[in-house]
């Protein structure tokens, strides 16, 4: 169930990325994010600072900051980013929630919302603390691209742009359908999509027009499991419930090979890991079938126990795996 209001305020540093409640917190990147502690009557005054390169000229002053308030917290299933689709697939079904913060008349702010199939999204990827000129996009080649040209996270400013289905309204609360973010991502804005303004589809998308087209075609292997893997798996379902393999299966299905922002990578003589938010996977190549061997906790146990490290995704779910299966290996 969700948490009561008073609850999510008090919790609010960690679903923003922060383990504990400061009365100040100023980042050391270009983007800085300031957290001033909760007062007795609300929730907490949340807000960015994104510091400029050099000064703006705004409406004739010079200004050497933006100062941005989020409107509410997403609130969703999604833990970690491997569970975040790269895209909403409005296929899946599934139901999120935008809370938006309380003392703000923004009830009144959201009359004739309800009218709208989708919602733009304006959010901020609270996880990211720095930005990168060139990155690997998940999908596709291992070919590095102009951050500009790709919808990387890490950006000089960490904004994302989503579009949701919009699916209701009830007071503060959007419910929305299938989204991209994580959960607690901060929320700038959100604008209703207008297919007429919003929608080209005869637009050219440059190198992703050349990937989709490859993407069309079937997927180059198979997935196949062994013994232990298909009993861990029913394990997770049991215990968690705890299901990635459909995500594995997209992902090794299409390219096995070492992969940074796949999170693939080579651990001994023909056998390979990669990440799967809070998990990981062995697996092997031979020819086109790839044959996951066994999977195992994303943490080792000295971490697990440690204070702080309580909002771990999966924490005590990875506990009772490591006593029914054992540590992860050293150095991994």
């Amino acid at each position: 169930m969700p948490a009561a209001p008073c609850e999510r305020w008090n919790a609010l540093p960690q679903r923003v990325g922060l383990r504990k409640a400061p009365s100040k917190l100023v980042g050391a990147t270009s983007s800085t994010f300031k957290l001033s502690g909760p007062s007795d009557d609300g929730p907490p005054a949340v807000h960015f600072r994104v510091d400029l390169p050099r000064p703006l000229r705004l409406t004739g002053e010079v200004a050497s900051s933006l100062n941005l308030q989020p409107i509410g917290f997403l609130r969703t299933r999604q833990q970690v980013k491997f569970q975040a689709g790269h895209q909403p697939v409005a296929a899946i079904e599934e139901r999120n929630e935008l809370e938006l913060l309380p003392g703000f008349d923004y009830e009144q702010a959201l009359h004739d919302l309800d009218g709208f199939d989708r919602v733009w999204l304006l959010s901020w990827f609270h996880r990211n603390t720095a930005w990168r000129p060139m990155v690997l996009p998940p999908r596709g080649p291992a070919h590095r691209r102009g951050v500009f040209a790709t919808r990387s996270p890490h950006r000089p400013n960490p904004l994302g742009l989503t579009a949701v289905p919009l699916l209701g309204i009830e007071g503060r609360t959007l419910q929305l359908g299938p989204c991209d973010l994580v959960d607690g991502t901060p929320i700038l804005d959100l604008k209703p999509y207008i297919p007429a303004f919003d929608a080209f589809p005869a637009a050219k998308a440059g190198w992703i027009d050349e990937m989709e087209a490859r993407l069309k075609e079937p997927p180059a292997y198979t997935i196949e499991y062994g013994a232990l893997a298909q009993e861990q798996v029913r394990w997770l379902r049991d215990h968690g419930p705890i299901d990635f393999t459909p995500r594995l299966a997209e992902l090794l299905s299409r390219d096995p090979s070492p992969h940074r922002t796949r999170r693939i990578r080579r651990r001994g003589e023909g056998t390979f890991t990669i990440g799967c938010g809070a998990w990981r996977a062995m697996f092997t190549v031979s020819g086109h079938v790839v044959t996951v061997l066994s999977l195992e906790a994303g943490y080792p146990q000295r971490f697990l126990l440690r204070p702080g490290y309580e909002q771990v995704p999966d924490r005590e779910v990875q506990l009772a795996f490591i006593a029914q299966w054992g540590e992860p290996p050293v150095g991994e």
